[in-house]
């Protein structure tokens, strides 16, 4: 949980009390007393603390044996290095978030469960961008999944801080509860998201996708759908149906709308929701297979987006989301390599290998999305393909995309999330590489460039809509060790996609790659 309070930093008597400063800074932000202002200006004379990127230095003023310690009643003081000023806004926003993750993860070591954290001043970022990028990191920080662990004292090892206030510092009130608000929606979101992917197998499947839906849109201003397996026979859609061949389950469609007006500009999301990924008949390695339950963290960042969309309420755009969702198993009536199936739309497919599951049952989705919706620009989730980690590694989402400026509003929505993406080639010598003998195309490229063939493959189903694809397998988990990411599923996605949508524009025509 996470509050604005107008009470000033001296009177809060709760456990933390922190403060971000500035590399070679001495000055606090929000009234800051004296006491605070002193204890700073020793352990910078002593060389303990100038206020460098990730630094800390913790103090518990209760230990003073002075009158003065009277003027900080909270039990502790943490002060927090923002390092130097960078004019880069996206930049700036990531060390606030990473500051934010730094003194939850303080907490956490100290048990304290109440913590005021006073809002720095006088740096490039606006009130409301400050607000949001620390709230982000404080609460993205305070993650922890313990669902399935039954000893108490598992559950102890870090104690979660059940408030935290922030203070505005002197900044506009109004607008750092904009941010604040802003930053709550979209950590809870993504948070969300993270667990989705910690459920095992077994306690995550397409039904809880449909589930998790439904409960949404009884608290936000969402229309649910739920394609079921009947109606995908009906409509043609062999992707789907094709993967679920091997199953006991039965798949879903889900599709969530946020409508604002008819006439504004559509944006359709779609995720990968493929809760476990055994390979198929094509098996993957039984080393390491167990991380095959995060194959639907394509899935769970377009639902949990759409949750923080239907919080926040967008003006000026319509944005839907679909998941199409199943597990991938080798069953007695599983998919073959060999076999054909007919997409939505009619065409064809050569099954080269089993475990290329992923295209298949986003190319449905995609096809069945664009027509049903219309939409002025689609982007689509995937833990596609281990290439883009061979290419890329944990740290950058690879970007494939048929327009440019699409492009650079991804890659800036990235930038602004502290989720960075970057963009690979595409075209007609790459398609090539997917030419099937026997039917309209095949699933697979080959082993060179895995990654690129593997959106050429969605690329069909588009058509001349604005698309990007985002393949997130090496960074919807094991991402980039951060202050506020923790080990296992990150939660990717879902805060690009809200910054993406926020501030939609019509996009200009003609503006293919």
């Amino acid at each position: 949980m996470i509050k604005l309070t107008s009470k000033k930093p001296e009177d809060f008597t709760g456990d933390m009390l922190a403060y971000l400063v500035e590399e070679d800074n001495e000055n606090l932000a929000g009234g800051a007393d004296s006491l605070a202002s002193k204890i700073l200006y020793g352990i910078k004379e002593q060389g303990d603390f100038n206020g460098k990127s990730e630094e800390t230095f913790l103090f518990y003023p209760g230990l003073i044996a002075s009158e003065d310690k009277q003027q900080i009643k909270a039990k502790r003081i943490l002060f927090v290095g923002l390092g130097q000023q960078d004019d880069d806004v996206a930049a700036r926003m990531e060390q606030l978030r990473i500051a934010g993750g730094i003194i939850a993860q303080q907490a956490g070591k100290v048990k304290s469960e109440e913590v005021l954290v006073v809002l720095p001043k006088n740096i490039i970022l606006s009130a409301s961008e400050i607000s949001e990028s620390l709230t982000e990191g404080l609460l993205l920080g305070n993650y922890k999944f313990t669902e399935y662990k039954s000893e108490p004292k598992e559950k102890e090892k870090k104690k979660l801080v059940t408030t935290f206030y922030l203070n505005d510092g002197s900044l506009s009130a109004t607008a750092v509860r904009r941010g604040m608000n802003r930053g709550k929606f979209s950590s809870e979101a993504a948070c969300s998201a993270r667990d989705m992917a910690n459920h095992p197998g077994n306690a995550w499947t397409a039904n809880d996708f449909a589930e998790y839906a439904k409960k949404i849109t009884k608290k936000n201003r969402l229309k649910c759908k739920i394609l079921e397996k009947a109606a995908m026979k009906k409509l043609g859609m062999g992707g789907i149906l094709g993967v679920n061949q091997g199953s006991s389950l039965p798949p879903k469609m889900v599709i969530l709308e946020y409508i604002t007006n008819k006439k504004n500009p559509t944006v359709l999301l779609v995720g990968k929701g493929l809760t476990f990924d055994s390979g198929g008949i094509s098996l993957k390695p039984a080393a390491g297979m167990e991380a095959m339950k995060y194959d639907m963290c394509g899935g769970a960042a377009v639902l949990a987006a759409m949750q923080a969309v239907g919080q926040e309420e967008p003006v000026g755009v319509n944005v839907i989301g679909i998941i199409p969702t199943t597990d991938n198993m080798s069953g007695s009536n599983a998919l073959k390599p060999g076999d054909v199936i007919t997409h939505y739309g009619g065409k064809t497919s050569e099954i080269i290998n089993t475990d290329a599951e992923g295209r298949l049952i986003l190319a449905d989705a995609l096809a069945y999305g664009i027509e049903m919706f219309s939409p002025e620009a689609v982007v689509d989730l995937a833990t596609l393909t281990g290439a883009v980690i061979v290419g890329l590694g944990h740290h950058r989402t690879g970007l494939i995309s048929n327009n440019d400026i699409l492009v650079d509003r991804m890659i800036d929505a990235g930038d602004r999330a502290g989720e960075p993406l970057w963009r690979l080639p595409i075209g007609k010598e790459y398609r090539k590489q997917i030419d099937s003998t026997i039917a309209d195309i095949k699933n697979t490229g080959g082993k060179s460039a895995g990654t690129i063939t593997a959106a050429c493959y969605l690329q069909e189903f588009v058509g001349d809509v604005p698309w990007a694809h985002l393949d997130i397998a090496g960074t919807a988990w094991d991402f980039t060790e951060k202050t506020y990411i923790p080990k296992g599923p990150s939660g990717t996605g879902v805060r690009t996609l809200l910054n993406l949508v926020r501030s939609w524009k019509t996009l200009p025509m003609d503006n293919k790659a």
